[in-house]
């Protein structure tokens, strides 16, 4: 559904066209209707509208002709469009209109006859926006769904990183305990009793009795 706006020029000088357009047009059903609101106040009798595609306005678009008792109009093969002659305006009608087409478009108002030959200035344009994908549209093709529902799989995932850490810090804790156990058991002291350093060169074991020489001397 497209919103019509009105948009007036002001009274052009003498043997002047002036013309209005709308700055924005969205497309969302493939059909347009592009209002060109002009002014004139020469003396042409014979005119010629017609809309323009491009910054350059290099592809005319479609055209109607008027005068004050026939009307022609012609379309560009590439196009669907019909012009519509109404008092102070002309009116575009545009359809089967595609994403590629989305432009700015712009009108030109022509007095052909009787001289002076008058055409308005370029106007600011109308920019054509067609909603839609540009060119054919992709067929979409739905990939298959995993039959196991994406939560179970993180929910086995993370029960079995649990299990895998606990078993592993189980392990660590056991190898811990058991290299401590071999410490301890290399700890123990030799209880074999040794010579006291003095006694090394006796000839005697420490524990002779010594001998009383007091019963030598009487």
């Amino acid at each position: 559904t497209s919103v019509f706006l009105t948009f007036s020029p002001p009274p052009p000088p003498e043997n002047k066209i002036l013309v209005a357009q709308r700055p924005l047009l969205i497309v969302a059903n493939k059909t347009a209707t592009l209002v060109c609101n002009y002014t004139y106040n020469g003396t042409g009798k014979e005119f010629r509208a017609s809309l323009h595609k491009g910054t350059d306005s290099a592809v005319e678009v479609c055209f109607i002709s008027w005068n004050t008792t026939k009307i022609s109009s012609n379309s560009n093969k590439e196009f669907n469009c019909q012009g519509i002659h109404d008092k102070d305006k002309v009116i575009f009608n545009l359809w089967n209109m595609s994403a590629s087409q989305t432009d700015i478009y712009f009108c030109k108002i022509e007095a052909m006859y009787p001289p002076p030959y008058v055409y308005n200035e370029k106007s600011n344009g109308t920019v054509i926006h067609v909603k839609g994908k540009m060119g054919k549209t992709p067929i979409q093709t739905q990939e298959p769904q995993s039959a196991i529902p994406l939560w179970i799989m993180v929910t086995v995932t993370g029960v079995l990183a649990f299990y895998s850490m606990l078993i592993t810090a189980v392990f660590i804790n056991y190898w811990q305990k058991s290299k401590k156990n071999m410490y301890h058991q290399s700890d123990y002291m030799n209880m074999t009793p040794r010579h006291p350093p003095y006694q090394k060169n006796k000839g005697y074991p420490s524990y002779a009795p010594t001998r009383d020489y007091t019963a030598y001397r009487s």
